[in-house]
C-alpha cells in the first residue's frame, strides 16, 4: 500500500469501524450456529450428510480467500471491505431456503466463499491499524467477533424458542446486519495500493517456523468449529433436549469465548503466552471430558463453556508468535491463518462424519484428544515471546492532531 500519513483521530475511528465490522461477521455466525438442526431437519439430512453439506463450506473459502487481497488491491481496502461483508451477511439467507442436501452444498459453498474473503479483508485492516497504533489490538477484534457471534446466537435462541422458521428469522438478521456493516465500513481506513505496487500473490505457503504454531492453532480452532456448529445437535441428538435450550447451548460457548477474549490481553500480559495457552488446554479438556461424560443438558451445557474459555485467545497468540517467528513474518502469518482457517472450515464436516460411522460422543472425543495438544505443544509460542521486545515493527507516521 502506498505510504500515507494518518491523522491519529482518523485511526483511532477506523480501530473502532473495524471492530464494528468483526462483531456483524460474528452474528452472521453465530445466527446460523443456533439454526443448524432447523437446516437439517429442513432439507432431511442425516448427520453424516449434514456434515458433507457443512464440508462445502471449507470448499468455498478456500477457493475465494486468495481473492480477497486482490480485491482490495483493485478497489481499495473501504470499497472492498463494504462489498464482501454485504455479500456475506447476505449469503445467511441461502441456507434456510436450501430445500434438500444438493441445494444445500451449493448454498454452503457461496456461504463458506463469502465468509472467507470477507474474514481477509477486515483482519488485513484489523493489523493495518494495530500497526499504525503500534500498540495490540487483535485480540479485542477478535473478542468483538466473539461478542457478535453471542449477539447472533441469543437472537437465534429466542427464534429457535419461539418457534420461528428460520426463513424468516435469517431474512431479518441479514436486511439489519448488512445495513450495520455497510454504515461501519465508512470509517475504515481507505487503503489504496502504490501505483507500481503488484498485485498479492494467489497463495502464501508456510514457512518451516510457523508448522507447529499452526498445529497449536489448528487444535484450539478444531475445537471452536466442532463446539460451535455441532453444540445444538448434541444437545438435542444426545440428551434429547428442546430446540430452545440446545440453541442457548450454543449461546453460553459463545460467551465464554467473547468474555475470554475480551480480557485475554491482560492475561497474557500477567502470565505469558505459554503459561495462558497450557491452563487453556487444560481447561479445554475438562470440559471436553465434561461434554462426553455428560448424563445432563447442565453438565454438557458446562463443558462447552469450558470448553470455549479455554480455547478463546490461542490464535491471536498463534498470530504474534508467528510474526516473530523468521525473517517473513507475513508470510509467516498468512502461513498459520491459512492452517487455522482449514482447521475451522473442515472440522464441522468431520464431527459429522465421525458420527455417522459412530455417534457424537465419539466425535467429542476425538476433540477433546485435540485439545490436548494445546497443553503438550504451547511450548513452541515462547519463541515470540521472547523476540517480542527484539524486533521493531516500523510504522506509518502518524499526525497528532493534539495540541
Amino acid at each position: 500500500m502506498s505510504d500515507v500519513v494518518h491523522d491519529l483521530r482518523e485511526v483511532r475511528h477506523a480501530r473502532y469501524a473495524v471492530a464494528a465490522v468483526f462483531a456483524v461477521h460474528g452474528a452472521v455466525t453465530g445466527s446460523f450456529a443456533t439454526r443448524v438442526p432447523w437446516v437439517q431437519d429442513h432439507a432431511s439430512l442425516s448427520a453424516g450428510q449434514l456434515g458433507f453439506a457443512l464440508a462445502f463450506t471449507a470448499f468455498g473459502a478456500s477457493c475465494s480467500m486468495p481473492l480477497a487481497g486482490r480485491i482490495s488491491h483493485r478497489f481499495g481496502s473501504r470499497t472492498a471491505l463494504r462489498g464482501l461483508i454485504a455479500l456475506w451477511t447476505l449469503a445467511l439467507i441461502l441456507p434456510s431456503i436450501a430445500p434438500n442436501l444438493y441445494t444445500l452444498c451449493l448454498a454452503m459453498f457461496v456461504y463458506g466463499a463469502s465468509a472467507g474473503m470477507a474474514d481477509v479483508a477486515m483482519n488485513a485492516l484489523g493489523v493495518e491499524v494495530e500497526r499504525l497504533l503500534d500498540k495490540s489490538i487483535m485480540s479485542g477484534l477478535h473478542g468483538m467477533w466473539s461478542a457478535g457471534a453471542l449477539i447472533g446466537s441469543a437472537a437465534g435462541t429466542l427464534a429457535a424458542h419461539l418457534g420461528v422458521d428460520a426463513r424468516v428469522h435469517f431474512a431479518l438478521a441479514a436486511a439489519t446486519l448488512t445495513l450495520l456493516g455497510v454504515l461501519a465500513c465508512r470509517w475504515v481506513l481507505d487503503l489504496q495500493p502504490a501505483e507500481d505496487e503488484e498485485p498479492p500473490p494467489r497463495f502464501a505457503l508456510p514457512p518451516r517456523s510457523a508448522l507447529l504454531i499452526g498445529a497449536v492453532g489448528f487444535c484450539a480452532v478444531f475445537a471452536e468449529g466442532a463446539s460451535l456448529d455441532w453444540s445444538a445437535v448434541y444437545l438435542r441428538d444426545r440428551l434429547e433436549t428442546s430446540a430452545g435450550l440446545a440453541a442457548a447451548c450454543t449461546t453460553g460457548f459463545m460467551l465464554t469465548m467473547a468474555v475470554a477474549r475480551l480480557v485475554g490481553d491482560a492475561v497474557v500480559n500477567r502470565f505469558g503466552a505459554v503459561r495462558t495457552v497450557r491452563a487453556g488446554g487444560a481447561l479445554a479438556v475438562a470440559g471436553g471430558l465434561l461434554i462426553v461424560l455428560a448424563g445432563h443438558p447442565a453438565v454438557a451445557m458446562s463443558g462447552f463453556a469450558l470448553m470455549g474459555l479455554g480455547i478463546a485467545v490461542v490464535v491471536p497468540l498463534c498470530f504474534a508468535a508467528a510474526g516473530h517467528s523468521g525473517p517473513n513474518p507475513s508470510q509467516a502469518i498468512a502461513g498459520v491463518a491459512t492452517i487455522t482457517y482449514t482447521s475451522g472450515l473442515i472440522a464441522p464436516s468431520l464431527i459429522g462424519g465421525v458420527a455417522q460411522a459412530t455417534n457424537l460422543m465419539v466425535s467429542f472425543i476425538l476433540v477433546t484428544a485435540l485439545s490436548c495438544g494445546l497443553a503438550v505443544f504451547a511450548g513452541v509460542l515462547r519463541s515470540g515471546e521472547r523476540n517480542r521486545t527484539q524486533v521493531s515493527h516500523p510504522s506509518t507516521p502518524v499526525a497528532d492532531p493534539r495540541p
